[in-house]
C-alpha cells in the first residue's frame, strides 16, 4: 500500500503557504500537507513523520539543530540568489522562479526518495584539504591564519580556495557558510557571529 508524503510547510506568510500548498497537491497527489505560521507552531506537531519540509532560509538558521538532520527532506524558499551562488536546485526555490521552473525543482526533491545522508556525497569532488580549509574559511578565518594552521603556505591556502569555488560554483563567504551547514561540513556552533 502506498503511503501518502507527510509534508510539513513552516511558513509565515499565508500567500506563500497557500499557493506552495497548491501547487503540491495539484501536481504532486497524493500528500497530506500540514502548515504551520511559525516554527514554535511546528514543534508539537513535529511527532509526526513528515516526508518533506518546506520554510525560509531565516527560520532554517534559527533552527538549525531541527532542519540539519533533515536537510535533504527540506526544501527552503528564497526571494533572491544573493550570496547562494551555486547551491543545488534541490535545496531551494526561488519564490520569483516561474511556475514551470518551480515544478521542475520540486519534482527533483520529491523524486528523490532516499533521504539518506552519506557524508561527503554532495561535497562535489572537493578534497581532504580541500574540506579543511573550507572549515576555516566558514569559521571566518583569515588566509594567513589558515595557512598557519594547517601547516600549508599562502599560495596553498589561496589556490584551494579557488579550486572550492570553482568546483562550487559559490563565490561568496556566507554562500560557503549556507553550503557547508547544509552538507554537514560544519556545525552552525562552529561559526562566530
Amino acid at each position: 500500500m502506498h503511503r501518502n508524503k507527510q509534508i510539513a510547510i513552516i511558513l509565515p506568510d499565508t500567500l506563500q503557504s497557500i499557493g506552495l500548498q497548491s501547487i503540491l497537491t495539484d501536481y504532486f497527489p497524493p500528500a497530506e500537507i500540514s502548515c504551520f505560521p511559525t516554527f514554535e507552531a511546528f514543534m508539537p506537531a513535529s511527532n509526526e513523520t513528515f516526508d518533506y519540509y518546506f520554510t525560509h532560509a531565516d527560520i532554517l538558521v534559527l533552527n538549525m539543530d531541527f532542519f540539519l538532520p533533515r536537510r535533504n527532506k527540506t526544501m527552503i524558499l528564497m526571494n533572491s540568489q544573493e550570496g547562494m551562488g551555486g547551491l543545488s536546485a534541490t535545496n531551494h526555490l526561488m519564490l520569483s522562479a516561474p511556475q514551470e521552473t518551480i515544478i521542475e525543482q520540486l519534482q527533483l526533491l520529491l523524486a528523490n526518495d532516499s533521504n539518506t545522508y552519506q557524508p561527503g556525497e554532495s561535497n562535489k569532488g572537493l578534497s581532504l584539504r580541500e574540506t579543511d580549509v573550507l572549515q576555516q574559511i566558514v569559521k571566518g578565518i583569515t588566509n594567513k591564519e589558515i595557512a598557519d594552521k594547517l601547516n600549508i603556505s599562502l599560495n596553498t591556502v589561496l589556490t584551494h580556495r579557488k579550486n572550492i569555488t570553482t568546483k562550487l560554483g559559490i563565490k561568496t563567504v556566507s554562500g560557503l557558510t549556507f553550503y557547508a551547514i547544509m552538507n554537514g561540513i560544519i556545525s552552525g556552533d562552529d561559526i562566530e557571529l
